[in-house]
């Protein structure tokens, strides 16, 4: 029995919430009563006022649009002034001046920009990705803004898809848990707070599962495989509150989600209980034809009735959605809805009490890339490394003598943002060049070459950058910046080569087919490691890389994906041992692309082979190894960490009881650091073929040299559930397999029976 005070606290707050949605349906009943077809159905068009951004198409004639009533809301502009003028519009010259929804893609910070979201998912540190989101929100605010088109928790397992980047990795689990981290960031409290905006939830659903890692491709699963491994990151998102959602461009069962009644309806709405309103991406609404759906009345009439209540950019409802009224093609009450959700969305925003909450110059004076939000994505930059290779302690470098700093993204400030960043300005960003000098002044001597372009690929640098955006090429020939660059190499006491992907080979439309290091970077490479000097690689890159030739070949490699405005200085921090690199991966990185998709939680086939005995006759490869490079949960760090074996407190467990499994870690090395201690969990047998392990909980420790800490995870039923073919989720009785270890494949397992 819950205590009294608990009760009267729960009713309360209950009786609060019922009473604020009373006020907000009759405030939003009086306004639709007032309003004409016209209105409402301009309540559900998204217009872009700037550049565009994900597609070819601006919206033209806004200012009399917003004057008619035919805007419901606007992304693409920012900066206090320019939106309160356009707010202005709204408020003070439509007919019953209802204001304007601003949104924009703030992805990974706005105009302090942290790491790419795949690096802030590398820290596994929920505290960290909230505050990030927290920040965003308050500078985003700052400059008019009160709607970002973020968080994307795609699941992705194949790493070929540009936009692997914007998410969290390859599993469901710990997808949720960034998911709900962004959303809280963001929206805070409340969503009428000053500093607060509405989260728009991406791309939903199944985007990341796009077939051949090609964009705005086909996706086809099976029902457990969606409900099992990439649904879970949405609803965890609509259990923290998100105030909007975005509809994919993908097919889910044969029906774009844009005009999917079942998605946007039956499983969001009735299944889930989302009470926000759904926004199509990019003109998705018209790309329903192309989709074999009908012309742009018809499939504008389809979106409406499966339940998107905000077109983006197409303005099929505009132009559209009154005919099919008069046709019956549509209801009134389908218009109504969707008019409604847009409508309690601004009210949640408090927009009705103060359009002009988030148009405060002095608060865009105060409160954006300032010296605090720098120090910040400095931090979450550092904690987002991962050491993927340190062979003979090469790292920490020593702040002495003479290093060779080398590559082509070493000396670049255009390339530390990384992918999708609008605000953004490359200019206030740090370089590598830069940040060593601020972290170790003139105690080394540092020897700089270019080495390289990103690319000397013709096709690969034009269609890597768009809208006007070029590649700062050094015209010389290749085999003069690889000459000039082993003289520098020959002089110093270590190299350091800054290479990888350039910002825009990763993110929206930036699918590669070949997911290694560019080609004339890896030439660079190779005549560097001819020098014999110890071969430091600092990588760039938005996704999984395939680094077999740099694993055997480097002396360390430092994963630091696309750090953000304090790129340099916090590569420096680790690369010198100001911090030690705790990162660790969340996709698998694979040894070839035909090993694409790769993944931790696979299940075993009929014929599994475990590297023993003859390979004949089992599911392998005749030419490489099964194995991934680099396994999900994996990252080294400057010091050792030795595992205890699982201590598990029960061998026998019925029905509700709990389990408490205990390992014992110690810090055996030289450096304090931090460990992520992860927990996976397995059932060998089943009433389905099940994955081989699923993660069920992580501790992030700190450990001082020689210090040991037992790290104790709680297990209950709760983390034994699986989606069955009937697509109930609950647990199954039998043997289960608890594996605690430092990565997806270094673990020490422990057996356990549960019974019902």
């Amino acid at each position: 029995m819950l205590p009294v005070v608990l009760v009267m606290s729960l009713c309360h707050a209950f009786g609060q919430t019922k009473s604020a949605d009373a006020k907000m349906n009759a405030f939003v009943s009086g306004l639709m009563g007032k309003m004409t077809l016209d209105e409402k159905i301009g309540q559900l068009n998204l217009v872009t006022g700037g550049a565009p951004t994900t597609g070819s198409v601006v919206n033209k004639g806004i200012e009399q649009k917003i004057k008619g009533g035919d805007i419901g809301g606007m992304f693409g502009i920012w900066g206090a002034d320019k939106v309160k003028a356009v707010q202005d519009i709204a408020v003070k010259n439509s007919r019953l001046h209802i204001p304007l929804i601003f949104g924009l893609d703030v992805i990974h910070g706005h105009e302090t920009v942290f790491p790419i979201p795949l690096g802030i998912s590398a820290t596994w540190d929920m505290a960290l990705v909230q505050e990030s989101a927290k920040i965003a929100a308050k500078e985003a605010t700052a400059e008019g803004l009160n709607w970002v088109f973020s968080p994307m928790v795609d699941i992705a397992r194949d790493p070929r898809w540009g936009r692997i980047s914007e998410g969290s990795g390859e599993d469901a689990w710990y997808g949720s848990q960034v998911a709900r981290a962004i959303v809280k960031g963001y929206q805070g409290t409340s969503m009428k707070n000053a500093d607060a905006v509405m989260a728009c939830v991406k791309h939903f659903a199944l985007y990341g599962g796009a077939e051949a890692g090609r964009e705005y491709n086909t996706v086809d699963m099976s029902p457990i495989k969606m409900y099992q491994d990439y649904l879970p990151p949405y609803k965890a998102a609509v259990d923290a509150g998100a105030g909007s959602f975005m509809s994919s461009f993908n097919t889910i069962n044969g029906v774009p989600a844009t005009g999917n009644q079942w998605l946007l309806t039956d499983l969001l709405r009735k299944q889930w209980g989302f009470k926000g309103f759904v926004v199509s991406d990019y003109t998705a609404v018209n790309e329903l034809t192309n989709h074999g759906l009908g012309d742009l009345q018809t499939v504008s009439a389809i979106a409406l009735k499966a339940g998107l209540d905000m077109d983006m950019v197409g303005e099929g409802f505009l132009t559209t959605i009154k005919k099919s009224l008069k046709q019956g093609t549509v209801t009134q009450q389908e218009i109504d809805q969707a008019c409604r959700r847009v409508l309690e969305a601004k009210y949640k925003l408090g927009l009705f009490d103060n359009p002009y909450k988030s148009t405060d110059p002095a608060r865009e004076k105060a409160d954006v890339l300032t010296d605090d939000n720098r120090k910040f994505s400095r931090r979450i930059a550092e904690h987002s490394f991962v050491l993927l290779k340190n062979q003979t302690q090469t790292l920490p470098l020593k702040k002495s003598g003479t290093i060779a700093l080398i590559g082509p993204l070493a000396d670049n400030h255009s390339e530390m943002l990384g992918t999708w960043v609008v605000a953004g300005n490359p200019n206030k960003s740090v370089s590598v060049r830069e940040g060593i000098k601020n972290v170790v002044g003139s105690d080394v001597n540092i020897l700089y070459a270019r080495g390289s372009n990103i690319t000397d690929d013709s096709l690969l640098n034009e269609r890597s950058y768009f809208f006007g955006m070029k590649q700062g090429k050094d015209g010389r020939p290749a085999q003069e910046m690889i000459d000039e660059a082993v003289e520098t190499a020959k002089k110093a006491d270590v190299v350091v080569a800054v290479v990888g992907e350039s910002a825009n080979m990763s993110g929206e439309s930036s699918s590669r087919s070949d997911i290694n290091i560019p080609e004339t970077q890896r030439d660079l490479l190779k005549a560097l490691a001819k020098t014999g000097k110890p071969l430091v690689i600092v990588l760039f890159n938005g996704r999984p890389l395939t680094l077999p030739w740099e694993d055997a070949h480097a002396s360390a490699i430092l994963d630091v994906w696309a750090p953000g405005t304090e790129a340099g200085n916090a590569v420096a921090d680790v690369l010198f041992g100001n911090y030690n690199p705790a990162g660790k991966i969340t996709a698998t990185f694979p040894r070839s692309v035909g090993q694409i998709p790769i993944y931790y939680n696979h299940k075993n086939t009929g014929r599994p082979f475990d590297g023993k005995g003859p390979a004949k006759f089992k599911s392998d490869y005749i030419d490489i190894s099964n194995d991934p490079l680099y396994p999900f949960g994996y990252g080294l760090s400057y010091t050792t960490f030795n595992y205890s074996g699982v201590k598990l407190d029960k061998t026998m467990l019925k029905g509700n009881e709990a389990l408490k499994a205990t390992v014992t870690i110690t810090n055996t090395g030289k450096y304090a650091g931090e460990e992520v201690v992860q927990l996976y969990i397995g059932q060998p047998v089943a009433s389905i073929s099940r994955s081989v392990k699923e993660l069920k909980d992580f501790r992030k420790i700190m450990l001082k040299p020689g210090e040991s800490k037992e790290v104790t995870f709680d297990i209950t039923t709760k983390d034994l559930k699986f989606y069955n073919t009937k697509l109930v989720y609950d647990w199954e009785p039998g043997e289960f397999i608890v594996e605690i270890g430092t990565n997806s494949s270094d673990t020490h397992t422990a057996s356990v029976r549960w019974n019902k």
